[in-house]
């Protein structure tokens, strides 16, 4: 039986090197929109999908924390993709041929010293992968694309120049979504428990909820705010805290944290990759 992971954006795009390596037995299926990957494994027509949450260059991927609560879907693993960015064209054609490239906005700006020392011109694309497809059916011998390998595999372009990003520091987090949550598992390197909630209307409500992780000793990495329903005062909170609900303390934090809360919801409960340590 074939299995199937959705992600947004096109093949060779960095969402779909997250499917290769975390999956690398599924098909990739490619959508346009998150919520159309959401629901491509909603529907059945894919069993996982593979979103992205935050990058260490640029933070928060866009909406992605307000859509995870609606999606119906768990978060059964984490994935750090390494960001490197290759600089392709059209086979036979050299480095000093290039004059310009085109990428997603936010590559751009990471290449910058690259493209300054060689002279190249810079264009935005809606998509640094699709921007390869483009440039393999365009014949165009002067244009280059910054994407990763991946890319240049698919479309059959040349890497004229590896890891020409100007910091090696730039990593994207992705969640893998499933439709049953499953706390079974156990991590060689810790667990996660990711959950969003809402307090209640009582002063220093947010103080009061975070106090049981402090006193019980658990680590919160991660404490974020966003508006619920485009409204300035109801505001949800998403939060990724280190241990596993069933760990005393965890269960005692998260006990505190349900009296001064009107919504919590755990969104998943899964292994630490090795690499956020």
């Amino acid at each position: 039986m074939t299995t199937r992971i959705a992600f947004q954006g096109e093949l060779g795009s960095y969402s779909h090197q997250a499917c290769a390596e975390a999956r690398p037995d599924h098909v990739p299926v490619a959508c346009k929109t998150f919520e159309e990957a959401i629901e491509a494994v909603k529907s059945g027509a894919a069993d996982l999908a593979m979103l992205p949450v935050e990058n260490s260059t640029y933070g928060r991927v866009a909406d992605i924390h307000s859509l995870l609560p609606q999606s119906g879907l768990h978060i059964i693993e984490e994935h750090f993709v390494r960001v490197r960015i290759s600089l392709m064209a059209l086979p036979g054609v050299t480095l000093d041929e290039v004059e310009k490239v085109r990428a997603h906005l936010v590559l751009v700006p990471q290449a910058r010293a690259f493209l300054r020392e060689h002279g190249i011109r810079s264009e935005t694309a809606a998509d640094s992968a699709g921007a390869a497809a483009e440039l393999a059916k365009s014949g165009d011998r002067r244009s280059g694309v910054l994407a990763s390998a991946l890319a240049a595999e698919i479309y059959g372009l040349e890497v004229l120049a590896s890891d020409v990003e100007d910091h090696g520091h730039n990593t994207t987090r992705f969640l893998l979504m499933s439709p049953e949550i499953d706390e079974s598992e156990r991590g060689d390197h810790g667990m996660l428990t990711t959950f969003v909630f809402e307090v209640r209307n009582i002063p220093a409500a947010l103080y009061k909820a975070m106090g049981g992780f402090a006193t019980n000793g658990v680590n919160m990495t991660k404490l974020e705010s966003y508006m619920k329903n485009g409204s300035f005062t109801a505001t949800q909170f998403y939060a990724d805290i280190e241990g596993h609900p069933e760990d005393p303390a965890v269960a005692r934090a998260l006990d505190e944290l349900r009296y001064f809360t009107s919504y919590l919801e755990i969104l998943g409960v899964y292994p630490a990759d090795a690499r956020r340590h």
